[in-house]
């Protein structure tokens, strides 16, 4: 871990360069993909920041609809866990008739995904 500059700082460095050097200055698909470029590193931005209270919310979700499990210790295993028990989730809802508890659970999942990827789409700036 270093102190400074932190990863946002880092990131928003890279942003603003993208933003106010590049993109205003160059055309065709060099801008196009410049303006990607800066779309993306806000995207990473969002997902820093915003991250571990969605696993936490997306963890207790999946524990209130199949039951309590022992959250893993570590970010990589614990999104190994997710999707191990997301995929339970998916084999139930097959199987089984969905109740408002699902659905309340996928809409905030999905717009805790939605809040990263593109906040746009839930009429929220980030």
């Amino acid at each position: 871990m270093q102190d400074r500059p932190t990863q946002d700082e880092l990131l928003v460095a890279v942003e603003r360069f993208l933003d106010e050097q590049i993109v205003p200055h160059v055309e065709g698909a060099r801008g196009f993909h410049a303006r990607v470029a800066a779309n993306v590193i806000r995207t990473v931005r969002r997902e820093l920041e915003r991250e571990e209270a969605a696993l936490d919310r997306e963890w207790e979700g999946l524990d209130a609809l199949l039951g309590v499990a022992q959250r893993p210790g570590t970010r990589p295993a614990l999104r190994e866990a997710l999707a191990q028990r997301n995929e339970e989730l998916c084999r139930r809802i097959r199987e089984t008739a969905t109740d408002r508890g699902v659905i309340d659970h996928v809409r905030a999942t999905v717009r805790d995904k939605l809040l990263v990827t593109n906040p746009g789409w839930l009429g929220e700036d980030a």
